[in-house]
């Protein structure tokens, strides 16, 4: 696992030292093969919007400054889009079968964000950003306000033309870590992004009923998970009632309980190896060998967190992308072109 982690950081060094290069391709540091067309400062190189990327900032930060969930909220939203059908803004078309429909896209946020900007760039940039990039670029600098790492985005995608909810395969938050991993590597992904990913769970929120199993009837057996922590079960319990009186509302707890302020940290990592995280998915990593091991790396070093996650973030955006003339490049992220 110290071999695996050495790549990481070696990649995401070769990462950052592409953010110099006007022109650094994406394949060139272990992206996924379809992603290459991707590029540096693309709409610069292609003088269609020099500075997307301080618009975008721009308007990621006047939301930041008054909702501090923004960052899970886009991070979301943005595996949402790639893990699905691939980067293509496929999640934000509207419409009665889209993805967006889709029940497993319930909890899914931060639309009108993305719309703000895509509004910004039309009246700056007419027709020049996609909204898929919008999106990638949005989700890096609320990371980034966050605390987190500011990482190279490649650009260069383009929107796609259709939307199913009948794609939406979301896996269950109360999965083992090895169907867990068998998700990840059908979208392209491994092992050590699995791992990291998951640590998007460091903020955010998440409705109860994803956890009643785990709390009141684990695998069936009418009495809770015994690997959670004691401590961390009574919490839960009190947040998260067996039943809800008639028109209550479906809870919402933090993904994190010692992260309320919704910052980048790697205590994620450390409640895994306490036996105190909130989603089954989560307390899975303790189970792998080299899930345990990154985890625990993960845990003592909030650097090599950072490094890996702006990686892992980077291979997730460059999946299934399109490029070139492929696709379009919406006017309005919510439909199609007319």
């Amino acid at each position: 696992m110290k071999r695996e982690r050495g790549l990481v950081i070696l990649s995401i060094l070769a990462l950052i030292a592409l953010e110099m290069m006007v022109g650094g391709s994406q394949a060139a540091v272990g992206m996924p093969p379809e992603s290459a067309p991707l590029i540096r400062h693309f709409y610069k190189v292609h003088n269609t919007c020099a500075n997307v990327e301080p618009f975008v900032r721009h308007q990621v930060q006047l939301i930041w400054a008054n909702d501090k969930t923004v960052a899970p909220k886009l991070i979301k939203l943005l595996y949402a889009d790639c893990m699905v059908n691939g980067c293509d803004a496929s999640i934000l078309l509207d419409g009665a079968n889209t993805e967006k429909a889709s029940p497993k896209a319930r909890g899914l946020a931060a639309f009108v964000l993305i719309d703000k900007i895509k509004q910004v760039l039309e009246a700056r940039c007419p027709g020049a950003v996609s909204c898929a990039d919008i999106l990638n670029i949005a989700a890096r600098d609320a990371v980034y306000l966050s605390g987190g790492p500011s990482y190279p985005v490649f650009l260069g995608r383009r929107d796609g033309l259709e939307s199913n909810a009948a794609w939406v395969d979301f896996p269950s938050p109360s999965m083992s870590w090895e169907s867990s991993l068998a998700y990840f590597e059908s979208k392209g992904l491994d092992l050590q992004d699995m791992v990291t990913l998951l640590g998007a769970h460091m903020m955010g929120r998440v409705r109860c009923s994803n956890i009643l199993d785990r709390l009141y009837n684990f695998n069936n057996t009418g009495k809770p998970d015994p690997s959670m922590e004691p401590s961390t079960l009574t919490y839960l319990r009190a947040e998260c009632p067996q039943k809800v009186r008639l028109g209550q509302p479906n809870p919402l707890i933090n993904l994190n309980p010692s992260n309320p302020t919704h910052s980048f940290t790697n205590s994620y990592y450390s409640r895994v190896l306490e036996n105190k995280s909130v989603l089954g998915v989560d307390q899975q990593l303790i189970y792998g060998e080299d899930t345990h091991d990154l985890s625990d790396e993960y845990a003592a070093g909030l650097q090599d967190f950072k490094l890996g996650f702006a990686f892992s973030m980077s291979r997730m955006g460059g999946l299934k992308v399109l490029t070139g003339t492929e696709g379009q490049i919406r006017l309005n992220c919510r439909m199609l072109n007319k």
